[in-house]
């Protein structure tokens, strides 16, 4: 697909976009490394995650006129003058659930200290007064970019949004920079792709990064935060500030466009940025080029009709108790104390709703410490009602103490029970959503829905690309092996679901990996996904496999459904399981 007609300036100098957040709790000192690091005209910063919300709501039922990010207005505290004096424009979603509150927060910082400071907020995200249920904390659309370019284009000096996609915080400073139309979706596409790079900061410079040991740890152990050159035809150039720490690849550059992503169709408000269609070149030192396959940009699709809202809502409470078995017979001491905590909790007035159980066998045989000779069995309850684990759960474990296996101790004592969360995605008409743009002198500004819309379907048989040919058939010898000593994989969680984004860095091996890591095998290697649906996405342009296991998580991380609750190492048990790999590979 080509570009509509737009409205752009092809003269336009290259936007150069940073990123100095990809999560509330994120490096405190980066917004001041930033700016002081390098040029810049735009810094952006992402706060939000579905657990961030569930938190932003628990904070607003304390404070109402809470919900936002306040670690942003500390940092603004010591960085607004900064920005003010490099003539750099702040845009972040640290508005959370009150974007007009940290407005107004950043109004009244900027007249304290005295630096002036135009402030725009985007809402219009708020749905939940659409969506009232028990226990219902948050509704909150995932809006674009749109209302930020309106802000910027009215001359805002700082833009805070609520929940808006994490790319929105670049495709808006990009619209706004270049004039695009709402139909250049090619563009729009390549500004999406570039945001989804910067969007978890320093993932994308070697943070989390799958071949670590490639590097020199010193390198790694400080990396500075990711800047986008953003061009006017959609085309972008990842880098980072000179002389900071960290590394800027292929690897780290498709290790973070794998994150959290699941087919070639990755819809967002604004766009579908193809990723199928995504081409990477090294252009020189910590310098990754983004475009498309055969030159020109990464393609673009209308986006769909509607929009993604994310609820959170209490789900009822849980607790959990660590028994710590050492030693000889784990395994009996485990089906011991596992007898008489199920016998304690039949007898109980109120037994758990939810019981889990889960043995770590983290102990060593003939192990020369007491903790290398210990395994850890855990017990994690849910149930609505909070004695049913705090005093219900105290009383079955605890009474136990003197009168269970030998070596009887825990690594904690069970408290009350802890609320927990549960996140769940629907969706609505983007026309049912008032997308709006606070601009600085106060006008409220409507932003329409995209021009066109395109329901979002999978690739078709007829376009799914090719594998590539296998090696050849009198392949050389094999040798059982971690996958991870071939492959690099990045994994996250996307609601109840995970993907496991899988790449290697060689044509050889891409012909091995496409026709051997099946969704059959990764459930063989992986075997917790073994009875859940499995879905293989194939990119070849980044010889990687994306696979996404449907429901491994729960009903989202904030259940703390399994003891990875966010899948962050998923991806790391596939890369140390054993296969047979070609001599020639390793």
């Amino acid at each position: 697909m080509t570009d509509r007609p737009t409205t752009a300036d092809p003269t336009a100098r290259p936007l150069r976009i940073g990123n100095a957040s990809g999560f509330y709790g994120d490096r405190f000192d980066a917004m001041r490394e930033m700016l002081t690091g390098g040029p810049l005209d735009v810094l952006t910063g992402d706060y939000l995650a579905e657990l961030t919300m569930l938190i932003l709501g628990r904070d607003r039922l304390k404070n109402p006129a809470g919900g936002y990010a306040r670690t942003f207005l500390r940092q603004l505290e010591e960085c607004l003058g900064l920005a003010h004096e490099r003539g750099v424009r702040l845009v972040a979603n640290a508005g959370g659930l009150n974007p007009a509150g940290l407005a107004d927060a950043v109004r009244e910082l900027a007249a304290r200290l005295g630096i002036p400071a135009r402030v725009a907020h985007v809402e219009g995200d708020d749905l939940t007064a659409r969506h009232p249920g028990p226990g219902n904390l948050a509704a909150h659309a995932y809006l674009g970019g749109q209302g930020i370019a309106a802000c910027l284009r009215a001359g805002a000096d700082i833009v805070v949004t609520g929940r808006v996609t994490d790319a929105a915080l670049v495709t808006g400073p990009a619209v706004a920079h270049f004039g695009w139309a709402p139909d250049a979706y090619d563009r729009l596409a390549g500004a999406v792709v570039a945001g989804h790079v910067l969007e978890c900061g320093t993932q994308a410079t070697g943070g989390n990064y799958a071949f670590f040991t490639d590097h020199d740890p010193a390198r790694l152990r400080h990396p500075g935060f990711p800047v986008a050159e953003l061009h006017e035809d959609g085309t972008s150039v990842i880098t980072k500030h000179d002389g900071t720490g960290g590394v800027v690849d292929l690897g780290t550059v498709t290790a973070q466009l794998l994150y959290e992503t699941a087919g070639a169709r990755y819809a967002g408000p604004d766009v579908t940025a193809r990723l199928d269609s995504v081409r990477l070149t090294q252009e020189g030192p910590d310098r990754v080029r983004i475009d498309g396959a055969g030159g020109g940009g990464v393609r673009g699709e209308a986006p769909p009709p509607t929009l993604k809202v994310g609820l959170n809502r209490l789900g009822g409470f849980r607790n959990e108790v660590v028994f710590v078995l050492t030693g000889l017979d784990i395994e009996a001491k485990a089906a011991f104390v596992r007898a008489q905590v199920e016998a304690a909790l039949a007898g109980a007035r109120s037994r758990p709703a939810e019981v889990r159980w889960e043995l770590a066998r983290t102990d060593r045989p003939d192990a020369s410490t007491e903790e290398t000779a210990s395994a850890l069995f855990r017990l994690v309850v849910r149930d609505p009602d909070q004695d049913a684990v705090g005093r219900t759960l105290s009383g079955a474990a605890i009474e136990l103490a003197l009168g269970s296996y030998p070596g009887f101790h825990v690594a904690a004592p069970p408290g009350k029970g802890a609320p927990y969360g549960v996140f769940e995605d629907v969706y609505v008409p983007q026309a049912d959503v008032d997308h709006v743009a606070v601009l600085h002198d106060g006008r409220r500004i409507p932003v329409p829905p995209p021009p066109d819309t395109l329901v979002l379907r999978p690739l078709a048989a007829s376009q799914e690309p090719p594998l590539p040919e296998p090696l050849p058939a009198a392949a050389p010898a094999v040798r059982r092996a971690p996958l991870g000593l071939v492959a690099g994989a990045r994994s996250g969680d996307k609601g109840g679901n995970a993907n496991v984004g899988v790449w290697v860095r060689t044509d050889d091996a891409w012909r091995w990996l496409a026709h051997t890591l099946t969704t059959d095998r990764f459930r063989e290697l992986l075997p917790e996904t073994a009875e859940l649906t499995v879905v293989r996405h194939v990119l070849p342009q980044l010889r990687a496999l994306n696979f996404v296991v449907e429901g491994i998580l729960g009903e989202g991380v904030a259940a703390q459904h399994r003891f990875d609750p966010q899948a962050k190492a998923l991806g790391e048990w596939l890369r140390s399981r054993h296969l047979d790999i070609p001599e020639v590979l390793l």
